[in-house]
């Protein structure tokens, strides 16, 4: 089991990055407020990761902080929610509001997640309850998406390739770049694209 990198950040493109480690790179997937996170390319990161083995795939996915790890092990455990919804669900909160939404039985909440109907939510608070340790994690955004903007590389872009990783469709995710303000940073603009999609 591979739990833990610590290596070069070589290339991003999300919901993928590359870490190098002794030589070897490995593609890991985040959840988008993760890869916010990370430092500039070519500097050294920590990633928690867990290792998801099926008949056609051996998938790496990665997190900031061990806290969010192991709430992606409890999620992928509940039947229906595979590692791409889980990535979406900590994509669209962290665990600690997880957390929250599960304590509270916030329903609403956890269908604002792509991929989350009411049965899904549902069984999520039963399944869920008392099994997720909420930490407090302050996550400070990184500067790797304004130091490392190119031309043809936009966070714009960064924000598209980020809400069809999350499952929103390529009409819906147009509509809401429209009316985005420019913006350099991808976790904000992430953030109010979320906003302006819930309200579709």
């Amino acid at each position: 089991m591979i739990s833990l990198l610590l290596g070069k950040l070589v290339e991003l493109a999300p919901p993928q990055v590359t870490i190098l480690v002794g030589g070897v790179g490995y593609e890991v997937e985040m959840p988008i407020s993760h890869i916010a996170q990370l430092p500039p390319l070519a500097h050294e990161t920590k990633l928690y990761t867990q290792l998801v083995i099926r008949e056609d795939a051996h998938s790496l996915y990665g997190f900031c902080n061990k806290s969010e790890r192991d709430c992606f092990r409890q999620l992928i455990k509940i039947s229906g929610i595979g590692p791409k919804i889980g990535l979406a669900l900590l994509s669209t909160m962290t665990s600690s509001q997880l957390q929250q939404a599960i304590d509270e039985q916030d329903i609403n909440t956890l269908c604002l997640t792509p991929g989350i109907g009411k049965k899904m939510a549902e069984r999520m608070l039963l399944e869920l309850k008392g099994k997720l340790l909420g930490e407090s994690n302050s996550m400070p955004v990184g500067s790797l998406f304004t130091e490392n903007k190119t031309a043809s590389h936009s966070v714009k872009a960064d924000i598209s390739n980020a809400l069809a990783s999350l499952g929103y469709n390529p009409k819906e995710i147009a509509q809401v770049i429209k009316q985005l303000p420019d913006t350099d940073d991808l976790s904000h603009g992430i953030k109010e694209a979320l906003k302006l999609l819930s309200k579709h």
